[in-house]
């Protein structure tokens, strides 16, 4: 599990980039839903940041291209974590 913690935490600059970005404004709408509902803030962009992986390991799985709509739909049920 710290293995898989560690990948998750290295993506949190990634999320600060799309919480910067006009092509991910959703992101940021995220974060800031889940800082106003009681997170932390550290703890908003991890729960984003595993969104991210869990998209981008399907993507991998699934040779495919990564699906903006699903990981969208993920972040969407933040604080529900994907299984």
């Amino acid at each position: 599990m710290f293995e898989e913690e560690s990948l998750v935490s290295n993506l949190v600059p990634a999320v600060e980039q799309q919480m910067e970005s006009d092509q991910t404004p959703f992101v940021k709408k995220t974060y800031d839903r889940l800082v106003e509902s009681g997170e932390e803030e550290g703890e908003a962009k991890l729960l984003i940041a595993l969104c991210l992986a869990d998209e981008s390991n399907r993507m991998f799985i699934d040779k495919r291209d990564f699906d903006l709509k699903r990981y969208q739909e993920l972040l969407e049920r933040l604080p529900e974590v994907p299984e």
